[in-house]
């Protein structure tokens, strides 16, 4: 099995670098299980069952990877969103601020650019393409008509808390902490690649494997391609984000939350009856 991957990768890899122009588009289903602790809340079913229906609109996204020999444009596909009104609306609505953006991935160049827009504001994150120790296992499956291999490592992850948006019921220092120190946290994540479309490419900021990502498993998300056009007829150019205040990750990172906490005493001042505010970046 090992041989006749070797011999698919190497026949790939010359016929793909024959091709100056060739193009690919990769579809992805993005699915992360939340996390419906209602805590001693007294909430009906029907009620939790509508929590958790808005919450699945955040939770399952699709994603479209437009790559070539060395470049890529990750982005959600755009989607109508349903109207908003009530404590839900305004919910949704915010919830709409956390968003991605435009991934931008040069695997030669070890470079990748974000661009976001967050809460009206755009920013432009630069940062280098992490390098990924991955680990062979030498497991196959099958994934459409693709042979993949799996390979692991351990990365440390960013998870969206929405506890974040809970009032705070105390000004204990150090649970503050230990909520901060649950949110960024070690995983170890599983990959799928397929040698039959050597590409070292990915969903998101994955990459660094001698073949197309097509699954991608890492804490609580998954993501799944259900789709792959290799040189489409609809040639797509891919260009770097420009768009949006210059940033680290780190900087972007305490950016949004300074807002989320803003967004959270917001939301305890209305429930108390203190008035409305509004924070600014």
């Amino acid at each position: 099995m090992k041989k006749l991957l070797v011999g698919i990768f190497c026949i790939s890899s010359l016929t793909i670098s024959a091709q100056k122009d060739f193009q690919g588009k990769a579809v992805y289903q993005s699915k992360t299980k939340m996390n419906m602790n209602f805590g001693n809340r007294q909430m009906s079913e029907e009620q939790k069952k509508r929590i958790e229906q808005r919450m699945k609109s955040f939770s399952e996204r699709t994603y479209v990877l437009s790559f070539n020999t060395t470049e890529s444009l990750y982005k959600e596909e755009e989607r109508l969103g349903a109207p908003t009104e009530g404590r839900g609306g305004r919910f949704q609505s915010m919830m709409s601020s956390f968003s991605n953006g435009v991934q931008y991935k040069n695997v030669k160049e070890k470079e990748l650019l974000e661009s976001k827009e967050f809460f009206g504001k755009n920013f432009l994150i630069e940062e280098e393409l992490e390098d990924l120790k991955w680990k062979m296992t030498g497991e196959t499956k099958q994934i459409g008509q693709y042979t993949c291999l799996k390979a692991t490592v351990v990365k440390s992850i960013d998870d969206v808390d929405f506890r974040r948006f809970r009032p705070r019921r105390n000004n204990n220092k150090e649970e503050e902490k230990e909520k901060e120190s649950e949110i960024k946290r070690e995983v170890l994540v599983t990959a799928w690649y397929t040698p039959q479309i050597p590409v070292s490419n990915g969903p998101g900021e994955y990459g660094g494997l001698p073949g197309l990502i097509l699954e991608v498993n890492a804490g609580r998300t998954t993501i799944l391609c259900s789709e792959i056009v290799l040189n489409p007829s609809e040639k797509q150019v891919i260009k770097k984000p420009t768009k949006g205040k210059k940033v680290t990750r780190e900087e972007y990172d305490k950016i949004a939350k300074k807002k989320m906490e803003e967004m959270r005493e917001m939301f305890q001042r209305r429930r108390g009856g203190n008035g409305r505010g509004r924070g600014r970046f």
